[in-house]
């Protein structure tokens, strides 16, 4: 196989995902089908010919005559024994045999002699040699040998093939969360369309546990979504009128109106599915080191062989046995574990991620994110939820806080402003029913007046009351201003009545994430365009190891340079719009709270949910994708250190000998352990 070079894609969608990375092509001849399908046609393939050689296999031995005098039996069929061996050998070896040699050939072919190099080698050579023993030439003949070799050979493949198909499949089942058919609506109409013709401004009826056609806007009706399988949140999201959905999500017991935003290649799940691709062709070190070693692993393995049977020989040992060693080197000696020890981690890590909404865009800069020790994070919508609440409600004329919220309320009502839903919504929460009001007008930046009651009340800023020469004093105002609260003041008639201070509401994942940063020895730090008054409020609630206020967008990406020249090495957590220039400065940009807009240029990694433990996890993923790759790539190593010099013979005096087919078992374990020691890895989300 050839383990040095990812080909370039011809074909797209999911269909790169794993073969041009894995390099499994060879194994029959694809060169641009790395399709999920025809990894499952590969596994099938190898298991038809495992299953058919295993059958023939079972005659072979019965008729073998160096079966039955190693068992002291007498021979089955005795004077035609070793024609009939060596017919169900030859079938053995062309049928089950012939992935190998074909690979033989397409590996020298280009100049990259790898794993498929060494068992065709092998499995040649002891076919040739038994072949001509068995028509006249002296020596020993080793068929049985060679048919259990192919046998173990397929099984090693068939199980390995299922291994790939198992994350193939896993990420073509995302692309085939979208369901076949919609409900358009058109002219008062309901037409049941197929989700490929949908277009922009198309509006769909999705019906009680639907799938949701395409990205869009829900028009009317509220339900409850289950969004799971695309953003790993557990949890169904509410969802009205206004709301975004996702297409492929699954629709809840209410049925709704939606409009279509996007369809095709930009929805959602198009945009997963390329960003996973792209991931899985991009190479990290560790990928190309494993490549070079195994290459140079075959390189040993050829001269090793040629050293073994040449010394055999030359202490007076059989040809037979000489071939024997020669052989059981090539065979135990396949670099195939190492081969698989990066890319086979690589494959399950990036659709692991994909499942749970960690999308890897830059895998050497996901191969970073082991080292991070910094992690910045952007204030607004990432650590906090952009959203105001109100934290205190200050009565400064003896009037009940409940009625300076019931008049608030009333004003704000009318207003889509987020200080505005903060007032109305901390109402609702206190079951207060708001004032009822009369020529509402807002003033841009200052606040806005309506008549409530015969009164006029107002709901200002501090700038208007500066504006219009007031000031109040009270020690409860200037707490709440250096708390880094904002400040609403109630007026009726002219009098102020009281104050509401609010504060934008940290995330209740941000202190979590906060502490396991901290105990995986990670600073935690946080930019923000706020006040310092502001920003010192939330860095202290969350024992931030460092914080920059005040700091203008284009401002960011200077504030990452000043932490990484503290020496560490910094990740950066943002929204992925004003933040593009800070994600890109860091050494892994961070794109958090996506949602459906995942293809974010600037980031290394997109954590689709508004989950500032994601950032955790997308660093744990990354330190035990690392970690699995070392030890496979240690077993890969460690198990041919040991296993060569056996093969060759060095414990031949001690009475231990390795056949061809033992050494193909040992290569076949090998293989297994690392395979499933990739499938062992699991995203921790704290």
């Amino acid at each position: 196989m050839n383990y040095q070079h990812a080909h370039p894609a011809h074909e797209h969608g999911l269909g790169a995902l794993f073969g041009h990375t894995l390099g499994h092509e060879h194994i029959h001849g694809i060169h641009g089908g790395g399709h999920a399908s025809h990894h499952a046609a590969m596994a099938a393939d190898f298991g038809r010919r495992f299953w058919v050689c295993l059958a023939l296999t079972v005659p072979l031995l019965a008729t073998s005559r160096s079966i039955h005098e190693l068992l002291h039996l007498p021979p089955m069929l005795p004077g035609g024994s070793a024609y009939a061996e060596w017919a169900l050998a030859s079938v053995i070896f062309v049928y089950g045999g012939w992935p190998f040699v074909r690979g033989l050939v397409e590996e020298i072919a280009a100049g990259a002699p790898g794993m498929m190099t060494l068992v065709g080698l092998a499995i040649s050579v002891a076919y040739a040699y038994s072949s001509a023993v068995v028509f006249g030439v002296a020596g020993s003949v080793f068929l049985w040998e060679l048919a259990t070799l192919i046998d173990v050979m397929l099984l090693g493949h068939w199980i390995e093939m299922r291994s790939l198909l198992g994350s193939s499949r896993a990420l073509e089942n995302l692309a085939a969360l979208l369901p076949s058919h919609a409900h358009r609506l058109m002219n008062g109409q309901t037409q049941d369309v197929p989700v490929a013709s949908l277009k922009v401004g198309n509006r769909v009826l999705v019906k009680p546990g639907e799938k949701v056609p395409a990205d869009g806007r829900i028009l009317e009706g509220r339900t409850e979504i289950n969004e799971s399988l695309l953003t790993g949140e557990s949890r169904p999201a509410e969802k009205a009128e206004g709301n975004e959905v996702i297409g492929g999500s699954i629709n809840g017991e209410g049925g709704f109106t939606m409009e279509v935003r996007k369809a095709g290649k930009q929805t959602y799940v198009a945009q997963v599915v390329e960003l996973v691709r792209a991931a899985q062709e991009s190479r990290s070190r560790m990928q190309d080191l494993a490549g070079r070693a195994a290459v140079a692993l075959t390189v040993i393995a050829v001269s090793v062989s040629a050293i073994t049977l040449a010394a055999w020989l030359t202490q007076g040992a059989s040809f037979a046995f000489s071939l024997q060693r020669a052989v059981t080197v090539m065979v135990i000696t396949c670099p195939h574990a190492l081969g698989l020890a990066a890319p086979l981690v690589i494959a399950v890590s990036t659709s692991l991620s994909a499942r749970h909404g960690l999308l890897i865009r830059n895998r050497a800069a996901f191969e970073r994110a082991r080292k991070v020790q910094a992690v910045l994070f952007d204030k607004t919508g990432t650590l906090t939820e952009g959203r105001f609440a109100v934290a205190e409600v200050i009565s400064l004329d003896g009037v009940d806080a409940r009625e300076i919220l019931r008049l608030a309320a009333g004003i704000e009502s009318r207003s889509e402003h987020p200080i505005a839903r903060g007032i109305v919504e901390e109402a609702r929460h206190r079951g207060i029913v708001p004032a009822a009001t009369q020529e509402f007008r807002a003033f841009p930046g200052r606040g806005a007046r309506a008549i409530i009651e015969g009164r006029s009340v107002r709901v200002v800023s501090e700038g208007y009351l500066r504006e219009n020469g007031m000031t109040v004093e009270d020690a409860r105002l200037a707490g709440a201003l250096e708390q880094g609260r904002t400040l609403v003041y109630v007026l009726t008639n002219g009098d102020v009545l009281g104050a509401l201070a609010l504060e934008d509401v940290i995330r209740p994942q941000s202190y979590a994430a906060i502490r396991h940063l901290r105990q995986m020895g990670i600073q935690a730090m946080m930019l923000t365009g706020d006040s310092s008054a502001a920003a010192a409020r939330v860095a202290g609630e969350l024992k931030l190891d460092d914080y920059f206020a005040d700091v203008l967008p284009g401002e960011k990406a200077q504030k990452v340079k000043e932490v990484q020249a503290r020496g560490l090495v910094v990740a950066m957590a943002g929204d992925g719009v004003n933040d593009a220039p800070a994600l890109a400065t860091a050494d892994v940009g961070m794109a958090i709270g996506a949602g459906a807009d995942v293809a974010i240029e600037a980031a290394d990694v997109v954590l689709v949910r508004s989950d500032p433990l994601d950032v955790t996890a997308a660093i744990d993923l990354a330190r035990a994708t690392y970690r699995k790759m070392v030890e496979n790539l240690l077993w890969a190593t460690g198990y041919n250190v040991v296993a060569i010099p056996l093969a060759a013979g060095v414990l031949y005096t001690a009475g231990i000998t390795l056949s061809p087919a033992a050494g193909a078992a040992l290569m076949a374990v090998s293989m297994t352990v690392v395979a499933i020691n990739a499938r062992l890895l699991r995203i921790r989300r704290r």
